[in-house]
C-alpha cells in the first residue's frame, strides 16, 4: 500500500480514518528513523508483542493496536521522547491489564499480574515493567465507585513515576481528545469517566519533575483544554429559555 509523502505530518486520527492500521504502522516506522538500530529492534519487538497480545481486541470501530500505535507515535513525535524504555512501555501499557494470563503463560500462578510484569522485566528490563505497572489498573473494591478509585489510582501512581505520567497523558489524549471519534453510548460514558481527570493531568504535567520541555508541556495543556471543550459539548446540556 502506498501512502502520501505528507504522512509524517498528518494528524493521527486522520491517518486512522483514511489509511487504518497500515497507515499507522507506516507512520510508526517513519518515527523510528530517529533511533539507532538497536533501539529500532527493541521497539519493533515490543510492537510485535503488543500486536500478538491484542490481536483480537477492538476499540469500537478499529483494531486495538491502533490506539497503542497512536500513544507511541504521539510520544515520539509530539512529546519528542527518545527514551526507548518509555516508548516500549507505551506500546505495552495495556498488556498486563488486558492479557496477564497470556503474557505470563505457564508462570501465571495465583497472581497473573505480578507474573506478567516479571515476564516484561525479563524481556525488556525492570524499568519497562515498573512503568507498565504504574499505568496498570489494580483490582477495585466492588463496594466503591469504580471511576473514583480509578482517579485515585492515577493520581497516586503517577505522582511516584514521572515518566509514567508521559505515557498516561498520551493515553489520555488519545481517549479524551479522541472521544469524538467514538460512537454510540461510549461517547458519553467515556466523557464522564475522563472529564474529572483533566485537572489531575494538568497538575501532573506542570510539575517540575515531569521530564518534558516547556513547549511540549504547553502543547499538552492545549490538548487538555481541547479535551475539556469536547467533554463539555458532550455532557453539558444547553439551557433553553422558556
Amino acid at each position: 500500500m502506498e501512502f502520501p509523502a505528507y504522512l509524517a505530518t498528518m494528524p493521527m486520527h486522520a491517518i486512522t480514518e483514511i489509511h487504518g492500521e497500515p497507515g499507522l504502522l507506516a507512520r510508526f516506522r517513519l518515527e523510528l528513523r530517529a533511533f539507532d538500530e538497536a533501539a529500532r529492534e527493541r521497539l519493533t519487538e515490543a510492537l510485535d508483542l503488543a500486536a500478538e497480545l491484542h490481536r483480537d481486541d477492538r476499540r469500537v470501530r478499529e483494531p486495538y493496536l491502533n490506539h497503542l500505535l497512536r500513544v507511541a507515535i504521539r510520544m515520539m513525535h509530539h512529546y519528542q521522547v527518545r527514551d526507548v524504555d518509555v516508548i516500549v512501555a507505551g506500546l505495552l501499557h495495556d498488556a498486563v491489564e488486558d492479557h496477564p494470563d497470556e503474557l505470563a503463560g505457564e508462570h501465571a500462578g495465583d497472581d497473573a499480574t505480578a507474573a506478567a510484569l516479571a515476564v516484561l522485566a525479563e524481556r525488556f528490563g525492570p524499568r519497562v515493567a515498573r512503568l507498565v505497572g504504574a499505568v496498570t489498573n489494580p483490582a477495585y473494591d466492588p463496594g466503591r465507585d469504580k471511576h473514583v478509585q480509578y482517579r485515585e489510582h492515577v493520581a497516586a501512581s503517577l505522582a511516584r513515576e514521572p515518566w509514567a505520567r508521559v505515557i498516561k497523558i498520551s493515553d489520555f489524549t488519545d481517549n479524551g481528545v479522541g472521544v469524538i471519534h467514538t460512537v454510540g453510548p461510549k461517547v458519553a460514558s467515556s466523557a464522564a469517566k475522563y472529564r474529572p481527570l483533566v485537572p489531575v493531568y494538568r497538575d501532573l504535567v506542570t510539575r517540575p519533575d515531569t521530564p518534558l520541555s516547556a513547549p511540549v508541556k504547553r502543547h499538552i495543556l492545549d490538548q487538555l483544554d481541547l479535551a475539556e471543550e469536547r467533554f463539555s459539548a458532550i455532557l453539558d446540556q444547553p439551557v433553553h429559555p422558556n
